[in-house]
């Protein structure tokens, strides 16, 4: 009988420890209001569609305003570069008609209980199909030069092969069109300026021109062509449909290269051709270090001068020296398909993915950090992120290829800072 109420008094006084902790993390738990992953600590309600941010409405302004296209309205947005929030840079695959949603309709051609469009899914894709935005032939793999990829919409009737390339203010107006470089332009893909160049050069990624373009800060002249354009290979005068761009404070810059080629080539801050690393792969679960299917995103730090690059086709960022030699890698999740990469000033890296359309956080080590997103064609929402960019005011900028849109993102008021994706580096810049 002693044992057993031994026994008894033990267990009774685990009890009441245990009732005593739990309501000590109770108290403390209800003493943390908001504690946890919220974007906005304290936040009741919501589950941060939009993570930290906020959509600005009426950004940028539709593009049927501008005379003689009320029937027209954006392409499919490759590109984005935010120079200040008052000098926004867009690159797009010309313009589609502007359409209202259709009643859906029965689609017996295609299959039995079939309909279109599909509802509270968005109903045109900008970038995929063989009448989307032109000129076909996107894919991975896809031969610009053949006729039987190319696309099969009808000019002027499906899309119009206008306002390329076009400068925005903080409002979202056009106030500068480089039409002028329409004809230049195949498949135009990503816009930058240089953080580290005083000049401001602009320079623009053309797969299917298998070039770099370098202009002027004011768009008047083309001061430079990296590559041999419309004519594809992997040596140090030939791309193969390269893809985006990364810059080193001595100007060294890093080309992504890209949809067909399987390499990261190094230049100086001139465009003098100084190396190349990676070799082709065996997708989509290539785990040897160098070997690229599909060099998409790629960022620098500018400090450890690591270069950061999206092997796309195999799941995983892939991290190197500033001269190839492999550092680290870690796996993106399946069925992801990350197209953008961004550091900031903060050196957290930014993976901007298209099929799960979710922006994405790390340290520089690959640990998950935060991340947000949600897809669909409402405010807010991405369809295909392509591109991103920063202003020096925060703002959030993302091209969307299928949503055929560049939305505008302000911080939301009390949002937890380190959540925010970074403000750039501007070294150079006054």
């Amino acid at each position: 009988m002693r044992r057993v109420g031994l026994t008894l008094l033990t267990i009774a006084f685990g009890i009441s420890i245990g009732f005593l902790f739990a309501n000590r993390w109770s108290v403390q738990g209800q003493g943390r209001a908001g504690a946890g992953f919220a974007a906005v600590p304290g936040e009741k309600g919501g589950w941060d569609l939009t993570g930290p941010y906020e959509v600005v409405k009426d950004w940028p302004k539709p593009l049927s305003q501008l005379p003689g296209h009320e029937k027209w309205t954006w392409g499919s947005m490759e590109g984005v570069f935010a120079e200040s929030p008052n000098r926004v840079y867009i690159l797009q695959r010309g313009e589609l008609p502007l359409l209202p949603r259709p009643q859906g309709k029965p689609v017996p051609d295609f299959g039995p209980s079939l309909s279109f469009p599909v509802g509270q899914v968005p109903f045109r894709n900008a970038s995929q199909g063989p009448v989307s935005s032109p000129p076909g032939a996107g894919g991975p793999g896809a031969d610009p030069n053949d006729p039987a990829q190319a696309w099969k919409g009808r000019m002027g009737i499906d899309a119009r092969w206008e306002h390329c390339f076009v400068v925005l203010d903080a409002n979202g107006n056009i106030t500068e069109q480089w039409t002028q470089w329409d004809s230049l332009l195949r498949r135009p893909h990503a816009v930058y300026i240089n953080p580290y160049d005083p000049d401001k050069y602009v320079w623009v990624v053309d797969d299917h021109n298998e070039a770099l373009f370098k202009f002027t800060h004011d768009g008047k002249q083309l001061v430079q062509t990296i590559g041999t354009k419309g004519e594809a290979g992997e040596d140090d005068k030939h791309f193969n449909r390269p893809t985006y761009l990364a810059w080193l404070p001595d100007g060294t810059m890093f080309v992504a290269d890209g949809y067909n080629g399987h390499r990261v080539v190094k230049f100086d801050k001139n465009g003098k051709y100084l190396m190349a690393w990676g070799e082709k792969g065996t997708p989509p679960n290539e785990t040897r270090p160098g070997y690229f299917n599909v060099v998409h995103g790629i960022a620098a730090d500018p400090v450890s001068k690591h270069i950061y690059v999206s092997d796309r086709g195999n799941r995983r960022m892939q991290v190197f020296d500033e001269n190839g030699k492999f550092i680290t890698q870690w796996p993106f999740e399946n069925p992801s398909s990350v197209n953008a990469l961004y550091i900031g000033a903060d050196r957290k890296i930014w993976a901007f993915d298209d099929t799960t359309s979710h922006v994405v956080q790390y340290d520089s080590e690959g640990h998950l950090l935060y991340a947000w997103g949600a897809l669909g064609d409402y405010p807010g929402a991405l369809f295909n992120m392509h591109g991103a960019s920063v202003d020096q005011e925060g703002n959030l900028y993302v091209a969307e290829v299928a949503g055929g849109r560049v939305q505008k993102f302000r911080p939301r008021a009390g949002a937890n800072p380190a959540y925010l994706v970074s403000k750039p580096v501007y070294a150079a810049w006054k």
